[in-house]
């Protein structure tokens, strides 16, 4: 990875993008809100011959004030451009529109994470999500989500499922075509690469362990795909280190979980993740290493979610960098087998087994 080794920015331009960051809330709302009004969606219809602000005042229904000011800041943001008073959108503007990754980050970000970041300060003192009160007076993100509010709810999951649902294909061979029986799915959430298990191989069956609210809503789900025989539950508090993991599996899966704690507890996890495990099961770790990343832009994403876990979700935890996260799987009593990068949108897997 050659992202960050450099400063590449002569003084102008990085006096310049100082700007952009000081400006950034303005920048992020702006265009959110210029995506949601339908102002660039009608700039796009007109991309051969552009559209003029009086003709975009009778599209959108919105008073001449609002849509003067919010254009001109699109201008500045690079989300539509100007000729003979007429406008046109940009490519970046045809992204914030149209591009579903954009649209994901966009949602999640003002949705779950804009008000909470005020206390990204507090967090990181606190080692607490003192963002999250926003929504609620629960200890981590987790014991809430299944009560969250909407639109909240709806764009957390969008943004999990996003991520995770795109690399479920890929990996499923990785795991499934040495033919387990019995696998633990840890962090299971809705029960989506449970189902996908079962529907891949008929032989398996799935126990996902998770807190009581998200075994619900897997439960659900479960019953209405007609798989309740062969997806079993066991709920529990993982962050409580009394919590022992059933045993006599052949795997072990943790899918976008373990960025969800801080060193210390993913090496207790994969301790006891290690006691469920027969002498020649697997535990398969699907991670996003932002160091193991193709793009610098996805790299980006990463690191600015881990402030997401800071300030919103727990206080302690992180997209972590690969080099990080390697350690604590030795420091468990587990050495990785097989890595399989560049999987999905931005994913890893670690393939590991007990050291004897």
């Amino acid at each position: 990875m050659d992202f960050f080794t450099t400063d590449t920015r002569n003084a102008l331009e990085a006096k310049e993008y100082a700007q952009w960051i000081a400006f950034a809330p303005m920048v992020f709302q702006a265009s959110r809100i210029l995506r949601n009004n339908g102002i660039l969606k009608h700039v796009e219809k007109s991309r051969r011959t552009g559209i003029t602000i009086e003709e975009l005042v009778k599209e959108v229904n919105l008073p001449l004030y609002n849509v003067r000011v919010l254009l001109e800041a699109g201008l500045g943001i690079g989300l539509v451009y100007i000729q003979d008073e007429k406008y046109f959108l940009t490519k970046t503007g045809y992204f914030i529109l149209n591009d579903e990754l954009t649209r994901v980050n966009l949602d999640f970000t003002n949705d779950v994470c804009y008000q909470g970041m005020w206390d990204l300060d507090k967090s990181l003192e606190q080692s607490k999500p003192e963002g999250l009160k926003v929504f609620g007076k629960w200890g981590t993100i987790y014991e809430g989500l299944s009560t969250f509010p909407e639109p909240a709810k709806k764009s957390w999951f969008d943004f999990d499922h996003y991520y995770s649902d795109n690399a479920f294909d890929e990996v499923l061979s990785h795991v499934l075509d040495q033919k387990p029986k019995k696998i633990l799915d840890i962090g299971g959430n809705t029960g989506k690469w449970s189902i996908a298990c079962a529907n891949y191989c008929k032989d398996v069956h799935m126990t996902i362990m998770d807190l009581p609210g998200q075994t619900n809503m897997a439960r659900k789900n479960i019953e209405s795909k007609g798989l309740s025989d062969r997806i079993g539950f066991y709920e529990a508090n993982i962050l409580d280190e009394k919590t022992v993991f059933p045993k006599g599996f052949d795997g072990v899966w943790m899918s976008q979980f373990l960025d969800c704690f801080s060193d210390e507890e993913i090496i207790s996890i994969l301790k006891r993740c290690a006691n469920a495990i027969d002498e020649n099961g697997y535990i398969y770790i699907l991670e996003t290493f932002w160091d193991k990343q193709r793009f610098g832009a996805s790299a980006f994403c990463l690191q600015m979610t881990s402030l997401y876990f800071t300030a919103m979700a727990n206080g302690n935890s992180q997209m972590y960098d690969s080099k990080v996260f390697l350690k604590l799987v030795k420091q468990s009593g587990l050495e990785v087998v097989e890595q399989v990068d560049n999987i999905g949108v931005s994913h890893s897997l670690l393939k590991c087994k007990k050291i004897k």
